[in-house]
């Protein structure tokens, strides 16, 4: 009995570091998984570097972006988010925004 109230402040914080840091992080990354393999030619994207363009061409690894300076190869991971996703996320919020008002 007194061996498992020593140990339970040690699974406490486990447990809490587990559903408040790692948890979120795994989902984090399979949703980053998910959105690499689904990509397709016309997304309009933004990498991690903040570059926005459009993909005109795609292979396994790497995706070439159409951008305003000309066409740039970056690799499939380099790729942070879709820019529509994006942007029908805060037309939304925009939205709710409006009509509490």
């Amino acid at each position: 009995m007194q061996t498992l109230n020593q140990l339970a402040p040690y699974i406490l914080v486990f447990a809490v570091l587990y559903f408040m840091m790692i948890r979120p992080q795994m989902r984090r990354q399979k949703q980053e998984k998910n959105f690499i393999k689904e990509m397709k030619k016309g997304d309009k994207v933004i990498t991690k570097s903040g570059m926005h363009g459009r993909i005109v061409e795609l292979t396994d690894d790497t995706c070439v972006l159409e951008t305003l300076s000309g066409r740039i190869k970056f690799e499939r991971t380099a790729i942070s988010m879709e820019l529509s996703a994006k942007l029908k996320n805060t037309d939304k919020s925009d939205k709710k925004e409006i009509k509490e008002a």
